[in-house]
């Protein structure tokens, strides 16, 4: 840490900090420029008990309020923090981290997921969504891996980079429904066997980069709940509410 601090100055002379959008001077490396802050929709005001999906300005924030997707079905997680709600500013930042490979970004995203997840009670468990190992080869490198560890060290709590297994390879789901998109991932994703120990009884952080249809999350919760988690609460950087699927989906939200 003293070692990095002292060459601080001497990379930020080399290469001069700048906003990852726009690409305009910033004070440090890891951070947006205060136009493309104001960019993101990041969620605030009363959301459902459940699920934290925005409820509207015509609602109390104190108000024990449940959507109507709850209400129809009632999740098995319990709770999402997302960081930003998924528009084109967000969907650059996370293009930019996963097919950019600007890994870097990491930090700065997951700082933004800590202020949403705020302070955990107990021992958890930080778990990333898996990629199989083709598209983890191809990639080097599992972003929800990475986001995890920033989000693991940030609360103190254990990370289980290999808890969940994709051990079936499926194709982007990009463009698809919801219902095609959980036939797809039906029993793509399992507890890894030497982890079940760790996973029964314990309090699981679910993180991935961006929660699209659910489909992928769902997955995730059905292999931990059958591992014997206690229970699951879903992380994310950005989140497409269902509401704006149609909007989004021509303009191809990233996944995997």
């Amino acid at each position: 840490m003293r070692l990095a601090a002292t060459l601080m100055p001497v990379i930020d002379f080399v290469f001069p900090p700048r906003c990852p959008l726009c690409g305009d001077p910033v004070a440090a490396h890891g951070g947006l420029c205060l136009d493309c802050w104001g960019t993101l929709a990041v969620p605030s005001g009363a959301c459902c008990t459940l699920c934290q999906r925005p409820m509207g300005e015509q609602h109390s924030v104190d108000a024990e309020l449940i959507c109507a997707p709850c209400m129809a079905e009632p999740p098995r997680h319990t709770g999402i923090a997302a960081a930003t709600l998924y528009n084109e500013p967000s969907r650059a930042l996370v293009l930019a981290f996963k097919h950019g490979r600007r890994i870097g970004l990491a930090p700065m995203m997951a700082r933004m997921m800590l202020t949403r997840i705020g302070p955990l009670e107990g021992q958890w468990l930080v778990v990333p969504v898996p990629l199989h190992r083709w598209r983890l080869m191809r990639r080097g490198f599992n972003q929800s891996a990475l986001l995890a560890g920033e989000i693991a060290r940030g609360l103190g709590q254990n990370l289980v980079v290999d808890g969940l297994v994709r051990h079936r390879a499926t194709p982007s789901l990009g463009g698809m429904g919801r219902k095609a998109r959980a036939r797809v991932l039906a029993g793509a994703i399992k507890a890894h066997p030497r982890r079940a120990s760790l996973i029964k009884g314990a309090k699981v952080l679910l993180v991935d980069d961006v929660m699209t249809s659910g489909a992928t999350t769902n997955a995730c919760i059905s292999a931990l709940r059958k591992a014997g988690a206690a229970q699951v609460r879903i992380a994310c950087f950005a989140r497409v509410l269902d509401e704006a699927l149609d909007s989004v989906r021509s303009r191809s939200v990233v996944d995997g």
